[in-house]
C-alpha cells in the first residue's frame, strides 16, 4: 500500500511558512494568520528582484 503524496507549491510553502511565523510571535488564530502571510508573500513578490 502506497501513501498518497500530496503537492504543495512553492507559493503555499512560503505562506505556509510565514503564517507558521506569525502564529509562533502572535496571538493570531490560524485563519487571520493565513490571511496576513498571503498579504505578506503578496506584497515580497511585487518587490522588484534588483532590490530584494
Amino acid at each position: 500500500m502506497t501513501a498518497a503524496i500530496k503537492y504543495v507549491s512553492p507559493y503555499q510553502h512560503r505562506v505556509n511558512l510565514v503564517a507558521d511565523t506569525l502564529r509562533n510571535h502572535s496571538k493570531l488564530d490560524e485563519k487571520a494568520a493565513l490571511d496576513l502571510a498571503e498579504r505578506v508573500v503578496d506584497a515580497l513578490n511585487h518587490i522588484p528582484e534588483k532590490v530584494r
